[in-house]
């Protein structure tokens, strides 16, 4: 007999299991606090109202910039005029608001019932006078992320084009003008000088201020200046985006944007794998140099030295395995990092997997695992959750990364777990946040090291008692 050799090129499946993920118009969370100008309105029943509610809820103390616009059966059933009821509330929205632009977010009730938010739009947005950009996510077609993905969408169509004019053009470039505060004329003249000269460069996706700062002082380090990101902190300073303009994606759930970029805008999409982890973040920022003709400065020991510093934690995880049940499509740019860090992964589940707009991450994951020297994992597109658990028992891996509805069944037969949607919400990109990626994956394993130490079967026992 001949043993069975482990696979080296990356297997693909896909399965009939639904989406076992949070619904879509969740992204309003994050949107909502990024694009600060702005009010979203999403469409929807009292079952998103609840849902809203409740994955916002953290949120009670802050000043909310979202609303639920509720149907009702006369609405479902078309007995009511949805044009005045939205200017009604949009006007409402205006008055008492007044924001740059209002965001509506169609749920699956306004699929379902045919609601023409499209054809709604540009003649309400003429009438009250404030743009209005329409958005679908709904948790029919969509995984948890992919809300964000049809808003940016809709919002590419709203980016200016042709601005002829230099300093207009400097005006809408929100991160110049932070990292420019308070400095003298001549001080920023003379680092204008030291950019290369290239084409113009747009980043798409949403991340924290600080991380948007971060990784533009990486470029810049380089020599490359950001013509602006998609979205801006303020709606009123989109980025300007032309036909040849270059753009790129921070993040692996934004296939929607960059094929709306690049088919009507006519922009060149960079193929990079992700800035998530500092093997990551190199080959990011390495293929933006290449593109540009500029050779890269100091990566190599930039990265070795984020390596080294994460040592603590990548002894806990080295040798051990980690598996992927699929929630957020951050799943392949993590696993490759995990791997390179020292883990193993048997199988990576991602709701929807678009092999074009990650290709260049599914050739770094295949490239990690050869150079590490462990099996390529299988991929498994739209997983059926029994099939994976039945899977999961007969591999017994150190750490499943799981949407939070499989986390407490799977720990109460003695699986390790890490909720997934932790890893959407905390800042991973970027050199400087390969830590909390390792903080957040460590942390259940660091735990159960600590109740033995603890005593822990002590512990359980004695609980049982009580």
């Amino acid at each position: 007999m001949t043993a069975l050799q482990e696979p080296t090129s990356l297997q693909f499946d896909c399965e009939s299991g639904n989406y076992h993920t949070f619904c879509p118009i969740s992204c309003v969370a994050w949107l909502y606090q990024k694009i600060e100008d702005s009010f979203f309105l999403v469409i929807g029943t009292k079952t998103c109202g609840y849902f809203l509610q409740n994955a916002m809820g953290v949120m009670i103390f802050a000043e909310p910039r979202y609303a639920m616009a509720e149907l009702e059966e006369g609405d479902i059933s078309a007995q009511l005029k949805d044009y005045e009821e939205l200017k009604r509330l949009c006007l409402q929205i205006k008055r008492d608001r007044n924001p740059s632009v209002i965001v509506w977010i169609g749920t699956c009730t306004t699929e379902i019932i045919k609601m023409d938010l499209e054809g709604l739009a540009p003649q309400l947005e003429s009438e009250i006078g404030i743009p209005i950009v329409t958005a679908r996510a709904n948790g029919l077609d969509y995984a948890f992320t992919q809300g964000e993905d049809t808003v940016l969408a809709a919002m590419a169509h709203k980016c200016p084009k042709n601005v002829k004019v230099e300093s207009e053009k400097e005006e809408r470039n929100a991160i110049h003008k932070l990292l420019n505060f308070g400095r003298k004329k001549e001080d920023i003249k003379q680092e204008e000088s030291e950019y290369k000269e290239h084409p113009s460069l747009v980043l798409f996706g949403s991340l924290p201020d600080p991380v948007v700062t971060n990784l533009t002082l990486e470029l810049k380090k380089q020599g490359i200046k950001i013509d602006g990101w998609l979205p801006a902190k303020r709606y009123t300073e989109l980025p300007v985006i032309d036909e040849g303009y270059y753009v790129s994606g921070v993040n692996p759930f934004l296939s929607r944007t960059a094929t709306t970029l690049m088919r009507r805008r006519k922009c060149k999409l960079i193929g990079a794998p992700f800035p998530i982890g500092p093997d990551g973040t190199r080959a990011w920022i390495e293929k933006i140099c290449s593109v540009f003709n500029i050779e890269p400065q100091g990566l190599e020991e930039r990265e070795a030295k984020i390596w080294e510093s994460l040592e603590d934690y990548i002894k806990l995880i080295r040798g051990k395995s980690v598996f992927f049940m699929g929630d957020n499509l951050l799943e392949i740019s993590l696993a490759r990092f995990l791997i390179r860090c020292g883990m193993t992964c048997p199988e990576i589940g991602i709701p929807y997997m678009d092999k074009r707009y990650q290709k260049a991450e599914l050739d770094f994951l295949e490239k990690t695992c050869k150079e590490m020297g462990v099996p390529v994992p299988k991929i498994v597109e739209k997983p059926d959750n029994y099939n994976q658990i039945q899977r999961i028992y007969e591999l017994k891996p150190d750490l499943v990364i799981t949407g939070m509805a499989h986390a407490n069944p799977l720990e109460a037969r003695g699986i390790n777990t890490k909720w997934s949607v932790e890893f959407t919400f905390a800042q991973i990109h970027g050199f400087t946040n390969a830590r909390d990626i390792l903080e957040l994956a460590t942390r259940p394993l660091r735990r159960n090291n600590n109740l033995k130490e603890l005593g822990w079967e002590k512990l359980v026992k004695e609980e049982a008692k009580i």
